[in-house]
């Protein structure tokens, strides 16, 4: 850890970090408890997410009538604040700790993708707690994670050796060369690219019937990496308190020589999943920030 971590101006972000390890502490029923809370508190006090969370609902969920998008609305929040929560259990837990808190399904397509000794890209989203799956998966397949890195360089610092005593690699998103070197020696590799990055290096595909733009990172790493392509999605269940993680095939041609049909299968796929539990998706983020040429900002 460089010494510069220590100086008062970071004494805030400590701070944090050390509230979020007493958190990690809680017992599993009062992190879910306090997380239902906390995002509660959210949902009335933070305005502009609510207003971009209330805005990708009306965009996604237009069948939905009005009094169930408010609903779906608080319960993201809601699940937001768990997975709050979650997070800080992800930094420090010991992962043999959480091999009874799931189960998984579609596991022998993980096992079938991997078999012959190449490299499998495992195809995520941004749900609630993907740190926490991210642990769970890898109790059941040895595998590397991309991240984005962290503007605060503490959090930079506690998250990235949080994730490197439980992964063997972490890999900075913009590190391709490692990732694809990974790849070829038949590693499995975690990938989340559902968020807008702007349009450099995206292109345009549909997500629930909207244009997004969407990573063609994805495509490359298979590509070059000789690599595999396999879905990953996991929710919660607070009435069973488990986790369900469950590993899919794409429904097409993957890939398919052409970057946008590419990510719009992705997009598909996610899309599926998060039908099935909508509020665990991060729709506190601006998933329509960047739009085709001559159209309005949606936020």
């Amino acid at each position: 850890m460089s010494l510069s971590l220590l100086h008062p101006r970071h004494w805030a972000s400590w701070l944090a970090v050390f509230v979020l390890r007493i958190i990690a502490l809680l017992p599993f029923k009062v992190k879910m408890w306090a997380g239902s809370a906390f995002g509660k508190i959210g949902y009335r006090l933070l305005k502009r997410r609510r207003h971009i969370t209330t805005t990708n609902i009306a965009l996604c969920f237009p069948e939905k009538p009005p009094r169930e998008q408010e609903q779906l609305v608080k319960d993201i929040f809601v699940a937001n604040g768990i997975g709050f929560f979650e997070i800080a259990w992800a930094w420090w837990a010991k992962p043999e700790s959480l091999r009874k808190r799931f189960t998984v399904q579609g596991l022998q397509v993980l096992k079938d993708a991997t078999q012959n000794g190449q490299g499998v890209l495992l195809i995520g989203g941004h749900y609630t707690h993907l740190d926490l799956a991210g642990m769970m998966v890898n109790l059941v397949a040895d595998m590397d994670v991309i991240y984005r890195k962290n503007n605060d360089p503490v959090f930079e610092y506690v998250i990235t050796e949080g994730r490197k005593r439980v992964f063997k690699n972490v890999f900075e998103r913009s590190d391709m060369r490692a990732i694809i070197r990974t790849l070829r020696e038949g590693r499995v590799v975690w990938f989340s690219p559902d968020q807008d990055h702007g349009i450099k290096n995206s292109v345009f595909a549909p997500f629930f019937g909207i244009p997004a733009t969407t990573v063609t990172s994805a495509s490359k790493l298979m590509r070059l990496g000789k690599a595999k392509p396999v879905f990953v999605s996991h929710k919660r269940d607070l009435t069973t308190n488990q986790y369900q993680v469950t590993f899919a095939v794409p429904e097409a041609e993957f890939p398919s020589g052409d970057e946008v049909i590419d990510a719009t299968i992705i997009n598909q796929m996610i899309e599926k999943a998060i039908r099935e539990q909508p509020d665990q998706y991060m729709w506190v983020h601006r998933r329509f920030k960047t739009r085709p040429a001559g159209e309005p900002s949606v936020y």
